[in-house]
């Protein structure tokens, strides 16, 4: 039975990390410490052709360079490309650079292996204006179906604690949070705007949107068995993670991450981030 690596939900391995987690394929092992409880364990990796990777970014460009380093291995890519806000996301690189790199990556492990995450939908008050994170949403559903992806997983944000905590270090600014029902008119026209383009809008533990019945939209799976085996001829059973948030909708099924909020924290600096550590920022 193959093993499915995530890198990471709770890093940018692909812009940050990316020497440590070749040398840990490389030598066939990732040592990891639980981020709940501190224990420490080994997770064994076998070999190409039992080892599918599932990588999420939102800045590939240094893993593209070193694509060679990754021949024949099994790779899904979950690409976060939002509308490009620096003041909500300061550390990613210009937007058309960000484009290139999901061409690239559809080019060279097709389309179906490229996953565009539109994540977190995002509402905020800065200089006494409600503001949105959805301005370039159609201009990405037009680029996205020219390169043939068919499906776009999108989230709303959510409350966390460290969220919270930074928000009050921001002069003049603040999240704000719609209820379902705003939620499910958003995603509605989302939806509908994704099926024009021949687009597939998928849920990311949002149980409340995915059960609405709205059309051209259904929860999705992040980590996808079914897809990694149609892509690469593996045989992963369809067993749901436990370890994700099933009552939020989540329908991952099972792998290990292999980052670490502590001793790798992500750089990318994005306000909405519930990895981040809470450190004040200059506006």
């Amino acid at each position: 039975m193959a093993t499915v690596i995530s890198a990471s939900r709770r890093t940018d391995i692909p812009a940050f990390y990316l020497d440590w987690f070749i040398n840990c394929l490389r030598k066939g092992r990732f040592r990891l410490t639980n981020p709940f409880n501190d224990a420490v364990h080994t997770v064994r990796v076998s070999g190409k052709s039992s080892t599918a990777l599932v990588f999420w970014s939102k800045n590939f460009g240094p893993l593209i360079r070193r694509l060679k380093e990754l021949s024949g291995w099994s790779a899904v890519f979950n690409f976060t490309l939002n509308s490009p806000d620096p003041l909500l996301e300061p550390g990613v690189p210009p937007l058309e650079d960000r484009l290139e790199q999901m061409k690239t990556l559809a080019l060279v492990y097709g389309p179906r292996a490229v996953r565009w995450r539109f994540d977190p939908v995002v509402f905020y008050r800065t200089a006494g204006e409600t503001r949105n994170n959805l301005g370039s949403f159609e201009r990405l559903l037009s680029f996205a179906a020219e390169l043939g992806l068919k499906t776009c997983t999108v989230s709303f944000m959510d409350p966390y604690r460290k969220i919270a905590a930074r928000e009050k270090l921001l002069p003049d600014f603040s999240f704000s949070y719609p209820g379902l029902l705003e939620m499910q008119e958003i995603a509605s026209r989302m939806a509908r705007t994704a099926g024009n383009c021949g687009i597939r809008l998928l849920t990311c533990c949002e149980a409340g949107l995915a059960g609405a019945g709205i059309a051209n939209l259904e929860a999705g799976s992040c980590i996808d068995h079914g897809l990694l085996n149609e892509l690469y001829a593996l045989d992963l059973d369809l067993r749901q993670d436990p370890g994700q948030r099933k009552a939020a909708g989540c329908l991952c099924h099972e792998s290990v991450d292999v980052g670490s909020y502590r001793d790798q924290p992500c750089r990318c600096g994005c306000l909405y981030c519930y990895a981040n550590s809470i450190v004040e920022r200059r506006t």
